[in-house]
Parts: structure tokens; C-alpha cells; sequence
């Protein structure tokens, strides 16, 4: 029987969504679903939901929940992780302590000083994880949707190179549905493909029946003045190519935009935003509880969109399909680093996720793009070498950090977040937890 892990299934909204996409595949073989976490009463919540799901689809699932992570992960042919380590306690304070410093961040879970401190604590548990994968289940497929993607994909490929990982993020398909809903065309029938970084993918191609949609996006934008106010329009206008994720993600990339307060209004920018998101997260949480302690129906969602489940249904079908992922640049994408993830169209079948090779992407996206993998490399450097002064150079090289904060003031910070994160980060970065590495 086929074994899906979900790895953080207290995430208990999303976990919700991948098993109904699952589901809904109706040639599916019977899957045996084993849920796991570190919290009982996520763990409990999860449970329920999967075997409420199961019940309404009508379609067996054999539920599985453990606290137990080699238990889980024993015999596992697909890993599907949402893990947020450290949880809500530790995303608030990546995002609070550096506002203090006068550093504004809206999302903080990518990049800059949230996204390389979201990292060093992730990067432990993952070490652990891929050395559980490579005793339990050498050959089942590491499925990321954890944040920072390119950075733990990265990293995974440092500690444990067989293992099989891609990372997957729904902001090329949604962007692509909100284009084509913006410019009043049917997504069904568009031919599209994005390549890039994670959250700062190019849509490079753009048609249907032939006909590239960028010009009638191009006038939509000149007709509605407000379209100028945000910030992926701005991007747009100035590199020539959109970029696949929401205005806010897309803001932290550069240095464009967060660096004053003038800015924040003119494209209606919200620091901090992600406080409030978590916020909902853990609302929403509440109420699946609530809701399945009153033994009433959970909402389920409407279509099957997210990556996994797909993944999952090609590979274990043999139906072709063409998906974007994280993956480590082999030759994939000509102008950035060989060694570093990108995010390019890949074809998932039995034979597995098989990266394109897209040669160039436009020169000036490329530009952009690296920026944030230097931050990237430098973040997974230093959890490599347990050099603690790189994580600190790595911050000199994020746009967003260094056009508010002089070094002075990034060395401080991140001194005062390592002391905030010790008891989840390596101990040669001035944390309490052991961490090997090849």
C-alpha cells in the first residue's frame, strides 16, 4: 500500500486541502496516511480531519497519527512536509524584534533577516529528517512546502544529496489564474511557463492560441490608475516580466519598496502583515476543532490545485503533467548558479519531477534573482561551516535589510535574534541544539 507522510500535519487547514485533492482522484490506489506532529492537539485535529474527509468522500484511507517521527516516516513512499519550526511563538518574533530595529518586513518567512533566521532553525530538523529518510525510506520523495523553499531545499541537498526533494509552491498557478481573471480571459486553454527564484519567478511565456495575453495586461494596467499602486505592477513595468508571487513576498526581494513610509502608502504595503495572518491560522485551527468536537462538517475546498497531490496522483498513475518546482540548478536555468535552487516547469510521471532546462531567463530578472540567492548561499554556508559571521553577511547582501539598516545595526539584530532562537538554532551559531554535518 502506498504511504503519504504529512510531517507538521497540525497545519490542520492545509493538511484538509491536500488530502481532498487526494481524493478526488478516484484511480487512486487505497493510501495509507500517516499524520504526524509535535503537538497531541494538532495531531488529534489532523486526525479527525483526515478520517472526516475519508468518510465524506467515500474513499478508504488507512489514517495513521504518531508523535513518533521514525514511526512515521517508516516505509514511507511520499513525504510531504509544512513543518514551521519553532511555530507561531518564533514567526512573530522574526517579525517583531527587527520592526523594534526599524527594519519593516510584511511576510518575513523567505527572505532577509525573517527568512535566514526561519532557516538556521528549520535546517536542524531537516538534517534530522533526511537521515531518518536515508535508514527508513531511501527512495520516497521529499515534497517541501516549508518555508524558506530555496533555502531548505538547498540545504537538504548539502545533507543529504540521494535523497530525492523538490519544492513545491502554488504562486505560479495562482498568479497565472489572477491574470487571466484580471484581464477577463479563461485560465483554462492558457499555455504559461515562469522561471526564476522561489517567490521571484518570471513569467516568461503567456498565450493562448498562439497569442501572447502580455499586451492585453499591458492595457488593463493603463486603465486602471489603482493597478499602479502595487507592487508587482511596479516590478512588471520596470523588468518586463511578471513576477509569480503576491505584492507582499514580491516587496521583501528588493529594496524598492519597504524602505520608507512614503513607500508603504504609495503601494499600499502593510508591515507586519504575517502577524495577522497567523493570527488567522491559529483562529481557523480553533474553529476545525471546534467544529469536529461538535461532530459537524468541515468546508472542504473545490478544486485539486495544490502541487503534491498532483505530484503524487503522476507518479503513482503514469499521467504526465507539467508543474513549477524547486530544485537544485543542474544546467536548468543558464544565467544563475549552478548549485543553487531555482524555480523552473518540470514533467512529473512515474519516472518521477524531471526538471526543464529553460536556458536564459531575461538578463535583468537573472540580476534580480541572484541577489537572493546570495543571501541563500550565505545562510547555508554558514549553518555548514558554523561560522556565525556569515549569517551576518548574508543580511549585507539582502536588498530589503540594507536599505533601512547600516551593518552596525544587522550585527546587532541578529545578535539579539540568536539569543531570542537559541533553543532552536545549531549550537555552533550560538544555539543549544547538536547538528551534524557531512
Amino acid at each position: 500500500m502506498t504511504q503519504v507522510v504529512f510531517l507538521g500535519a497540525g497545519s490542520v487547514v492545509f493538511t484538509r486541502q491536500l488530502i481532498t485533492d487526494l481524493l478526488k482522484f478516484e484511480d487512486l490506489p487505497r493510501l495509507r496516511l500517516v499524520l504526524h506532529d509535535i503537538d497531541p492537539e494538532r495531531l488529534r485535529v489532523a486526525e479527525g480531519t483526515a478520517l472526516q474527509v475519508s468518510r465524506r468522500f467515500g474513499r478508504p484511507l488507512d489514517v495513521v497519527a504518531t508523535l513518533d517521527r521514525r514511526e512515521a516516516l517508516t516505509g514511507a513512499d511520499f513525504v510531504v512536509n509544512m513543518m514551521q519550526v519553532g511555530g507561531i511563538a518564533a514567526t512573530l518574533v522574526d517579525l517583531e524584534v527587527p520592526a523594534r530595529a526599524g527594519l519593516r518586513q510584511t511576510i518575513g518567512d523567505t527572505t532577509g533577516v525573517g527568512g535566514v533566521f526561519r532557516a538556521l532553525r528549520t535546517f536542524p530538523v531537516l538534517t534530522a529528517i533526511a537521515a531518518d529518510m536515508l535508514e527508513l525510506c531511501p527512495e520516497a520523495w521529499f515534497l517541501n512546502y516549508t518555508n524558506p523553499m530555496a533555502m531548505n531545499v538547498w540545504w537538504l541537498s548539502v545533507v543529504a544529496p540521494q535523497l530525492k526533494v523538490v519544492g513545491l509552491c502554488h504562486s505560479v498557478y495562482w498568479t497565472v489564474v489572477d491574470l487571466c481573471e484580471l484581464i477577463g480571459v479563461p485560465f483554462e486553454g492558457t499555455h504559461y511557463r515562469a522561471a526564476g527564484v522561489n517567490h521571484q519567478a518570471w513569467l516568461t511565456e503567456w498565450s493562448r492560441d498562439g497569442a501572447d495575453l502580455y499586451p492585453k495586461l499591458r492595457a488593463a494596467i493603463e486603465s486602471d490608475p489603482e493597478l499602479l499602486r502595487r507592487v508587482r505592477v511596479e516590478i512588471f513595468r520596470r523588468v518586463g516580466f511578471y513576477p509569480t508571487e503576491t505584492s507582499e513576498h514580491s516587496s521583501e526581494y528588493l529594496s524598492w519598496f519597504l524602505r520608507s513610509d512614503e513607500q508603504i502608502e504609495r503601494y499600499r504595503l502593510k508591515p507586519l502583515e504575517y502577524v495577522g495572518i497567523s493570527e488567522e491560522n491559529v483562529a481557523e485551527f480553533e474553529a476545525a476543532k471546534a467544529a469536529l468536537d461538535a461532530g459537524e462538517d468541515l468546508e472542504l475546498g473545490e478544486d485539486a490545485t495544490e502541487y503534491a497531490p498532483l505530484v503524487i496522483h503522476s507518479i503513482l498513475t503514469n499521467i504526465d503533467r507539467i508543474i513549477h518546482g524547486n530544485v537544485v540548478n543542474r544546467g536548468y536555468i543558464d544565467n544563475l548558479p549552478d548549485g543553487a535552487v531555482v524555480e523552473v516547469p518540470c514533467t512529473v510521471n512515474a519516472s518521477g519531477v524531471t526538471p526543464h532546462s529553460v536556458g536564459a531567463i531575461p538578463g535583468q530578472g537573472a540580476a534580480l534573482n541572484r541577489s537572493y540567492l546570495s543571501v541563500a548561499e550565505l545562510a547555508v554556508e554558514a549553518a555548514r561551516t558554523g561560522n556565525p559571521t556569515l549569517v551576518r553577511q548574508s543580511l549585507l547582501a539582502d536588498p530589503n535589510a540594507i536599505s533601512t539598516l547600516t551593518p552596525e545595526q544587522i550585527w546587532a539584530l541578529c545578535d539579539e535574534l540568536t539569543e531570542a532562537h537559541a533553543h532552536l538554532l545549531p549550537e555552533s551559531l550560538g544555539g543549544t541544539v547538536p547538528m551534524l554535518v557531512p
